[in-house]
């Protein structure tokens, strides 16, 4: 695993991740800086990892008819601009330049709409089940390559999806382990 990542010129891709296009994305508005990191959980079906039904729901190809749940799913258009795998494979849908559709309705700091000025990384994981140290390691490599390009992404503006969605959303949930994160990027 590569830890000296880099960004392209534009910085708006990382090099070295593997790049699969969301369609699920569009500019950021003019005025939105990029200040705030989002971290999410996902796995499809809940609590199964290891497949590419990730991906494919975040490119708009996810098949209803495989499992009863992504009946529910499939017609919704998400994506984020991060998915780090079980294994700390780190594959990147939306460049940073433009907005990723990761939080939903979604309040930081008393600011709404937190996908216009935050970057979605996604963990594949469950709330109840401990990420991997592949994941962490990876993770922390790209919170510190994020930090560094966007001083204005500090410690205290990188949270959960619970956090900006409160009873709505619950991951990266119990099992992430905040603790770690915070004292390896202080």
């Amino acid at each position: 695993m590569n830890c000296a990542m880099k960004f392209d010129r534009e910085k708006a891709w990382i090099l070295g991740a593997r790049r699969c296009p969301s369609p699920n994305c569009d500019p950021r508005p003019e005025e939105c800086g990029i200040d705030l990191v989002v971290l999410h959980g996902i796995s499809l079906p809940p609590g199964e990892f290891g497949n590419a039904y990730v991906e494919a729901f975040f490119c708009n190809r996810l098949d209803p008819d495989i499992d009863p749940y992504f009946s529910e799913i499939s017609h919704l258009s998400v994506s984020a601009h991060l998915y780090v795998r079980r294994d700390g494979e780190l594959v990147q849908f939306v460049p940073f330049s433009h907005r990723a559709w990761h939080a939903g309705e979604s309040v930081f700091c008393g600011r709404e709409r937190c996908n216009d000025f935050s970057i979605g990384i996604e963990l594949e994981g469950s709330d109840d089940l401990p990420y991997e140290e592949a994941q962490y390691r990876r993770l922390i490599s790209v919170l510190k390559l994020l930090m560094k390009a966007w001083p204005e992404i500090t410690l205290n503006r990188i949270t959960g999806h619970s956090d900006i969605a409160p009873g709505r959303k619950t991951d990266p949930g119990p099992a992430f382990d905040w603790s770690r994160v915070r004292a390896e990027l202080a």
